[in-house]
């Protein structure tokens, strides 16, 4: 009998809870205390998108959760336990571009499922706008959440402080708005490549939820 493969996008996500794990141990048994926080931080942080999915029976693709849980990792574990931050000016961009164009989608199939599926119900810019709504509302509370760590712990998260911030807030702005068109194009019968099978498995695996998709 042929032995089952395992998907590697599932592996990913187990290696980074792994290293966490490992990471945290390490940091409780030589006294590394914010090492330890960090690791804890980004384990919950990583592990509550699947909890919020259960609490409202969404099933997201695995694709989804694994790039939520790479995010998470590289944001907060590797951007600030190994200050990749500071090494390679281009993390901070691409891991806000990036999160915010993936909100933006994520925006895009919440706003959808708000009118059940129906293509007609609403028009697709207006789809795309709270799509780009959603994602800007989030990329804003990940700058509240860094104030907030900088001030009760001590951390340095938002580096240079409101420049900082404001770059942050500008690329999360062009990668929401990126999101969200990818949402629009869907919309309009544009041919995404892979982008469009994600969001047909996303289709798929919450039908009951979409009861007016045509």
């Amino acid at each position: 009998m042929r032995a089952r493969i395992t998907d590697p996008r599932r592996l990913i996500i187990n290696v980074i809870w792994a290293i966490l794990a490992l990471s945290m141990l390490y940091a409780l048994w030589t006294a590394r205390w914010s090492l330890a926080f960090v690791s804890l931080a980004t384990m919950v942080l990583s592990v509550l998108p699947r909890l919020f999915v259960e609490r409202f029976n969404i099933r997201l693709p695995l694709t989804f959760l694994t790039v939520i849980t790479m995010f998470v990792f590289g944001t907060i574990f590797l951007g600030e336990a190994f200050d990749f931050y500071e090494r390679y000016w281009w993390w901070d961009v691409v891991l806000h571009g990036g999160s915010a164009a993936g909100f933006g989608l994520i925006g895009f199939l919440f706003a959808f499922m708000l009118f059940e599926g129906d293509r007609y119900a609403a028009p697709p810019w207006a789809v795309a706008f709270i799509a780009f709504c959603i994602a800007v509302t989030i990329g804003a509370c990940w700058e509240i959440y860094e104030f907030a760590m900088d001030q009760i712990f001590g951390l340095n998260m938002q580096k240079s402080g409101l420049i900082d911030t404001m770059w942050d807030l500008i690329v999360d702005c062009i990668g929401a708005f990126l999101g969200a068109l990818m949402g629009y194009l869907y919309l309009v019968g544009r041919a995404l490549g892979g982008i469009t099978a994600l969001i047909d498995t996303f289709m798929r695996l919450n039908k009951d939820l979409l009861k007016r998709r045509r």
